[in-house]
């Protein structure tokens, strides 16, 4: 609902910006316009992902995944630079909401540390692969980039900022 009153209050505000042009001039600014060339599959996509990571929450799938890393790695902060690793793969804006349906924001408030470092390496993390993030699908798409090419010519050097970036981190604010 907070979305569809967004969209109407930057409409109606396009609209009384552009109400003196003509309909030629108008055409170019109108939001119907803008919103026939949205990739609705793309939007579909994380709506479905959203709503399978809540499944899963609710499930309890994600508390028993968050245990079990817990009980194999045992330290957070190398299971929060897995998880950015894992969003070279996969999107960043399911991973983030799966750790947030794994870690309590009881036990872990919302200025932790813990989520500054995840947002970190989730959305850092997912340059590693060009598949990594809905921006990097849509530069594929619209100029041409190649998944082989970026692997060759991109990948290594965002890796190593990557890691050099989670290393600071850690050095930083570990105990």
């Amino acid at each position: 609902m907070g979305v569809l009153l967004g969209l109407g209050l930057v409409w109606l505000v396009g609209d009384l910006l552009h109400k003196n042009k003509t309909a030629s001039d108008k055409l170019h600014f109108n939001l119907a316009r803008a919103l026939s060339r949205i990739d609705l599959a793309s939007i579909v996509f994380f709506i479905g992902i959203l709503l399978a990571v809540a499944t899963l929450q609710h499930s309890h799938v994600l508390a028993a995944a968050a245990g079990w890393l817990d009980q194999t790695i045992g330290r957070l902060d190398v299971i929060v630079v897995l998880i950015g690793l894992l969003s070279a793969v996969v999107d960043n804006v399911p991973l983030v909401a799966a750790s947030i349906g794994m870690y309590s924001l009881e036990q872990y408030p919302a200025d932790s540390l813990l989520w500054e470092f995840l947002a970190y390496c989730a959305g850092t993390g997912g340059s590693i692969l060009i598949i990594g993030s809905a921006a990097g699908v849509a530069a594929m798409g619209m100029e041409q980039i190649g998944f082989y090419w970026y692997v060759k010519k991109i990948s290594l050097l965002a890796l190593i900022g990557y890691l050099a970036g989670a290393s600071v981190y850690i050095f930083n604010f570990s105990g």
